[in-house]
């Protein structure tokens, strides 16, 4: 217990900038299975001066690729649909261009399919939703590069994998990530977010440091695209989903071992990218980071280590600083 003490008094010392009545953090650090640190500093909403705390849900952003990703995996697991299927079988409407794309080149960011932030009007205050990236790329008439010649990270590619679990499920893609992940899994606060549908428990909000001060940034035009990044969830939620992805509860293993394998280089030639995961050597992580949100969570699975650090602050990105963390839970 004294050694746990330890290691959680030197990140107390890392996390000193969210404490106090500023945007908050969250960290977890699972070991075997055990939360030796699950810790919250600072304010989940600065207006109402709610303190964070482990039960506190931050929206994701991109880390929700992750699920994203074991939902295809779960239909392909069903027999409902397979990783090589062209993506127009799925979404007929897709221009020509889209005649090469597949699944599996969605999961991968090695599509070559148009940004759709590249293509919205950039003065609408309209929020678009998944089905309006859709309409966005029936306009685009060209790819990148050859579909599965490169790689360039792709939230497009991530909102059409989730109307592809509408059409072969036949749920919207919300119900599917709750009956098929969420409940199962007992997390139960955990919801892709949909304004008027759904809500948020324990709800941080989102902040950016503009002119001196923090100022409430909690969404954007982009906000309600749910397939990229529109999940909310807590470290505690997000141990119970570490704790899935070591044994067979939801994917068989040689299924999750295909996700954890690396499918492609990326742009940075220390990290490779799998299905919903960045794979840098024996480390398995994903970012995410969004108008007033910066969070990571980074997987050591031959150690059986994993960190979370959610953030609802525009800054600093946390990915060396989940790394310095596990790199003292690991010296204890």
């Amino acid at each position: 217990m004294k050694q746990h003490t330890t290691v959680q008094e030197r990140i107390d010392a890392l996390m000193r900038q969210y404490d106090g009545p500023v945007p908050s953090a969250s960290v977890l650090v699972l070991r075997d299975g055990e939360a030796i640190v699950r810790r919250s500093y600072g304010l989940a909403d600065l207006g109402s001066g709610t303190a964070a705390d482990p039960t506190t849900n931050y929206r994701l952003a991109s880390v929700s690729k992750q699920f994203t990703a074991t939902s295809i995996l779960l239909l392909a697991q069903d027999g409902r649909l397979r990783l090589d299927d062209p993506v127009r079988r799925w979404l007929p409407t897709l221009p020509d261009a889209a005649d090469a794309v597949t699944v599996r080149h969605l999961l991968t960011h090695t599509s070559g399919l148009i940004d759709y932030e590249d293509v919205m009007d950039p003065d609408s205050q309209v929020q678009v939703h998944d089905a309006d990236v859709l309409r966005l790329l029936e306009t685009q008439y060209r790819t990148y590069f050859v579909p599965g010649s490169d790689y360039r990270y792709s939230n497009s590619g991530y909102a059409l994998l989730a109307l592809i679990v509408e059409r072969a499920s036949g749920q919207r893609y919300a119900r599917f990530l709750h009956e098929r992940i969420f409940q199962p899994l007992g997390m139960t606060a955990t919801v892709a977010y949909e304004a008027g549908v759904s809500e948020v428990a324990r709800r941080a909000y989102g902040y950016s440091f503009e002119q001196g001060r923090w100022q409430r940034t909690d969404q954007s035009s982009t906000s309600a695209v749910l397939g990229d990044g529109g999940i909310y969830s807590s470290i505690d939620d997000l141990a119970r989903w570490d704790a899935a992805l070591y044994d067979e509860r939801l994917l068989r293993s040689q299924m999750l071992q295909e996700a954890f394998t690396p499918a492609t280089a990326t742009d940075d030639p220390d990290v490779q990218y799998g299905y919903g995961w960045r794979i840098t050597g024996e480390t398995l992580w994903h970012s995410g980071e969004t108008i007033g949100f910066r969070n990571v969570i980074v997987r050591y699975p031959r150690q059986h280590l994993t960190v979370v650090v959610l953030t609802n602050r525009n800054d600093p990105e946390p990915y060396a600083l989940a790394r310095q963390i596990a790199g003292l839970a690991m010296a204890k």
